[in-house]
């Protein structure tokens, strides 16, 4: 299921800047074009494990050549025209003949390259081009990120989040922890401890748990703490007492990774208890598909408030804390 949020997550992202590059291009606007190649060498590197860096800040309007790769000697060109006359432009640049011994590719953002890889085309620098393997467009891209194992399709879906992710809607936010807290609510738990709702300090529980790495994720996802504890108190004031079916939940999750990872470090910890709940929400019968990245901000936030309402990890001695 998190193969298919990731893949389906990278799809529409990419879809969207292709469409938008089209639109655009039609009326002679070509600044999501310029932001594309930076994009796209980030893009292709994390994709297909090269080093390409943007070849345009160093040399100025620089043509045939956007991004190259020195290490697996690539040379490589982002182009939204499809045309035999555009490629075979590029190859007979001068700039080419500098590079005969690195591999030329053509990399279409918004159109299809169909038509094109069966062409045959004037190569008169020699540069290693072959139009069925070095013209490559979104749809080959895509395949090649399915056939890839589910940890590399979440860096690439991380990549492509940071890249070209929305801000927080915060309606559509309400309304995804709303189902969330319906999922979690629903588990059958039976955890024999009182569930403590008071908030202490964050910073002094992160320092007291040797949490490093994952201090700015708790620190961040805090702010949505009010947030949270009114839909709770939404929940609540109805006799269903969601709040304690959520925390219960988070906490089994925080007990099972604990006890499975006694070894490991806290900030180690923390992430397996997001992917946990993660798992949870997904698998569960109730659930209706939002996007991963939604999903993934909806639960860091039930987390980190589980934290702050000390559920998990350990609560400092002789603290004082605030009521939530």
């Amino acid at each position: 299921m998190n193969r298919t949020l990731y893949f389906n997550y990278i799809v529409d992202k990419i879809g969207i800047l292709s469409y938008n590059i089209n639109q655009k291009g039609k009326l002679n606007i070509l600044d999501l074009h310029n932001h594309s190649e930076n994009f796209y060498s980030y893009f292709l590197s994390k994709v297909f494990g090269w080093e390409l860096v943007n070849l345009n800040p160093i040399q100025q309007n620089i043509e045939a050549i956007d991004l190259i790769d020195h290490k697996n000697k690539i040379v490589l060109q982002v182009s939204a025209t499809n045309t035999k006359q555009k490629l075979e432009s590029s190859l007979s640049k001068k700039i080419i003949s500098k590079y005969s011994s690195y591999t030329f590719k053509f990399v279409l953002i918004s159109k299809e390259s169909t038509d094109l890889i069966k062409g045959t085309f004037l190569n008169p620098h020699k540069i290693n081009f072959k139009p069925a393997s070095d013209i490559i467009d979104n749809k080959m891209i895509l395949n090649f990120i399915l056939s890839t194992d589910i940890e590399k399709q979440k860096e690439i879906y991380q990549l492509v989040q940071k890249e070209l992710g929305n801000d927080v809607d915060i309606v559509k936010l309400d309304s995804n922890l709303a189902i969330i807290i319906n999922i979690l609510s629903k588990e059958n738990l039976a955890l024999s401890n009182k569930v403590e709702t008071n908030s202490f300090e964050i910073d002094r529980k992160i320092t007291h748990n040797s949490l490093v790495a994952t201090k700015s994720t708790i620190e961040d996802y805090a702010m949505y703490y009010g947030r949270l504890d009114k839909k709770y108190a939404e929940f609540d004031t109805q006799g269903s007492n969601k709040s304690l079916s959520v925390l219960q939940s988070v906490n089994s999750s925080f007990v099972e990774i604990s006890v499975k990872h006694q070894n490991t470090s806290s900030d180690y910890i923390f992430l397996q208890v997001i992917e946990n709940v993660k798992e949870k929400v997904v698998n569960s019968a109730n659930f209706i598909e939002i996007p991963i990245d939604e999903l993934e901000l909806c639960v860091k936030i039930i987390v980190v408030d589980a934290f702050i309402r000390c559920k998990i990890f350990e609560n400092p001695l002789s603290y004082n804390y605030a009521n939530s």
